[in-house]
C-alpha cells in the first residue's frame, strides 16, 4: 500500500534580463551572482527562482544591479502554462545541485583516502577542509530548493570526513550494535521517503515489501517541512532513520540495519551504490543496463507508486540473477 498526495501548481519567479556588451567583468558578476542565489536559466536570458519573500528579494537586489550597471531587467510572477512544466524546472535545479553535490564529494573521496594512512598533521589539514567542506555544503543546501538526491550523499561523506579526521577507529563496532539493536523494529512501521523517488528509494521499496515487512505501508512526501509521525520511520531523506552513512547509500544502510546479508542482495547494494553515488566502487558490469533501466522509469511516469512497482520487478530479476549467478 502507498500513498502519494497530489501538488498544487508550482508559482515561479522570472527575471528576464538584458546586459550592456562591456564591460565584460559585469556581465561575469550577474553571472556569478546568478549562481550564488540558486537561479537557473529557463530561456538565455530568463532565470528562475521558486516565488516566495527570499527569493523574491534575491531577484529584487539584482534587478537593481543590473539597472545601475547599464543593463534593463524586469522580475515577474508566473505559473507554467505550455512548453517547460514544473517538474522540468524542478530537474534544472536538481541538476545545477547534484553538479554541486558530485564536486564537494569527490573532494571529499580524495581526503578520504588520503587519511588511511595520514600523519597527525595530515589529519589536523584534514580537519580544516573538513570545516570548509562543510560551510560550503550549507552553502548549496540553503538553495536547494527541491533537495537534490545528491545532497544525502554528499551531507553523509563530509560527516564521516569529520569523524575520521578525529578518530580512525571503533566506527564500524559502533554501527553494528546499533543494526542489530534496530533490526526488530522495522515491521509494522510506516515508511516515508521523498516524492520523485529514483534508484536509491525505488530499490529500499522493493527490498521492505521483499524482504522486511511485504505489508509495509509506504508514503511519499515532500522533501522539506515535513514533520515524521508516530511509528514512522523516514528512508533516503535528510535526517531522516535510514539514510546515506559515510559514503553508503540508503539501500546499504537498510541492508545493514534489517541484517540482511544474502550474498545476491550484497551484490544488487553495489549497483545501486554506483548508480546512486556514481563513483564506480564496485564496477559491476551489470550497472550500466540497470542505470538505463530505471532512468527509462523514472522518465515515462512521474508517479511514485508506478515507479515503485515497475522497479520492483527490475530488482526482483536482478536479484534472482546473482542468486543463480552464486550457485556452484
Amino acid at each position: 500500500m502507498s500513498r502519494s498526495a497530489s501538488e498544487p501548481q508550482e508559482r515561479w519567479l522570472l527575471l528576464v534580463h538584458q546586459l550592456p556588451a562591456k564591460p565584460a567583468y559585469f556581465r561575469v558578476k550577474i553571472w556569478r551572482r546568478l549562481q550564488d542565489i540558486g537561479a537557473v536559466a529557463v530561456k538565455s536570458t530568463v532565470y528562475a527562482l521558486p516565488a516566495n519573500a527570499e527569493t523574491q528579494e534575491d531577484f529584487g537586489w539584482l534587478l537593481k544591479e543590473i539597472v545601475d550597471g547599464g543593463g534593463e531587467a524586469m522580475v515577474c510572477e508566473a505559473q507554467l502554462v505550455d512548453g517547460l512544466s514544473d517538474a522540468q524546472v524542478r530537474a534544472l535545479f536538481d541538476t545545477a545541485r547534484d553538479e554541486d553535490y558530485r564536486f564537494i564529494a569527490e573532494e571529499v573521496r580524495s581526503l578520504l583516502a588520503t587519511l588511511k594512512t595520514a600523519s597527525e598533521g595530515q589529519k589536523a589539514e584534514a580537519r580544516a577542509q573538513a570545516i570548509r567542506l562543510r560551510k560550503r555544503l550549507a552553502q548549496i543546501t540553503a538553495i536547494d530548493f527541491f533537495e537534490a538526491s545528491g545532497r544525502l550523499g554528499a551531507e553523509g561523506l563530509v560527516a564521516e570526513l569529520e569523524t575520521r579526521s578525529t578518530q580512525e577507529s571503533g566506527m564500524r563496532e559502533t554501527r553494528a550494535k546499533s543494526s542489530t539493536l534496530r533490526a526488530k523494529e522495522l515491521k509494522g512501521r510506516t515508511w516515508v521517503t521523498r516524492k520523485g523517488v529514483h534508484v536509491d528509494r525505488i530499490a529500499c521499496s522493493w527490498l521492505i515489501r521483499r524482504f522486511i515487512d511485504p505489508d509495509a505501508v509506504i508514503l511519499f512526501v515532500s522533501a522539506k517541512g515535513y514533520s515524521p509521525k508516530k511509528g514512522e520511520l523516514r528512508f533516503d531523506m535528510f535526517d531522516g532513520e535510514i539514510t546515506h552513512e559515510g559514503d553508503r547509500c540508503s539501500f546499504e544502510v537498510l541492508l545493514e540495519r534489517a541484517g540482511l546479508k544474502d550474498p545476491p542482495l550484497l551484490a544488487v547494494g553495489e549497483i545501486v551504490h554506483d548508480i546512486d553515488l556514481k563513483d564506480a566502487k564496485f564496477g559491476r558490469e551489470e550497472t550500466a543496463g540497470i542505470a538505463s533501466l530505471i532512468a527509462g522509469i523514472a522518465a515515462t511516469s512521474s508517479d511514485d507508486d508506478e515507479r515503485v512497482a515497475q522497479g520492483a520487478a527490475v530488482f526482483d530479476n536482478l536479484y534472482q540473477y546473482f542468486k543463480k549467478k552464486s550457485r556452484p
